[in-house]
């Protein structure tokens, strides 16, 4: 039994890992799930004090991904419609593919600060590279902290004092 739990772990931190950085999967939850199907599961391999900083690095992902859009666009001008059609074009693109995507974001942004913000050309098109350079930094600090969520899981299951 403790092999099928070890591998339904890994499995969950594997296909988070991935959706950490492709659109649909929800990446560092996934992982986070993982690890607290670990610990009830398999007590001995991690300590409560592990689950807590883990789960602390998936609440800061979940965070960073939020903010990162919100500030790329803001930094290049955007308004709140720019943000908002950012997210939209974001919703949408993601049903479709990872360059979808990034264009969605974009598009978005620009679309919703033509239309709802009456802005000029030039204004719209920095607020859609603010949203995507946004976005992409987001992806990045996502898989960052999936790469660091992994790494503690390691350390922690490594360090565990082996079963008496």
């Amino acid at each position: 039994m403790e092999y099928l739990y070890w591998t339904l772990t890994l499995l969950l931190l594997l296909v988070g890992a991935v959706g950490s950085v492709v659109p649909l999967l929800p990446g560092t939850t996934l992982m986070f799930a993982g690890v607290i199907l670990q610990r009830l599961l398999l007590p001995a391999t991690i300590t409560w004090t592990a689950v807590f900083w883990i789960g602390a690095v998936w609440v800061f992902s979940l965070a960073v991904d939020l903010i990162c859009t919100l500030v790329g666009t803001r930094l290049f001008g955007g308004s709140k419609w720019g943000m908002t059609g950012a997210t939209g074009g974001a919703l949408v693109g993601m049903f479709f593919s990872l360059p979808a995507l990034i264009f969605g974001t974009m598009f978005g942004a620009i679309a919703a600060e033509k239309i709802f913000g009456r802005r000029t050309d030039r204004d719209a098109l920095r607020s859609g590279v603010g949203a995507t350079l946004g976005f992409l930094a987001g992806t990045f600090a996502r898989a960052i902290c999936a790469l660091l969520m992994i790494a503690l899981f390691a350390y922690a299951v490594i360090t565990a004092a082996p079963p008496r």
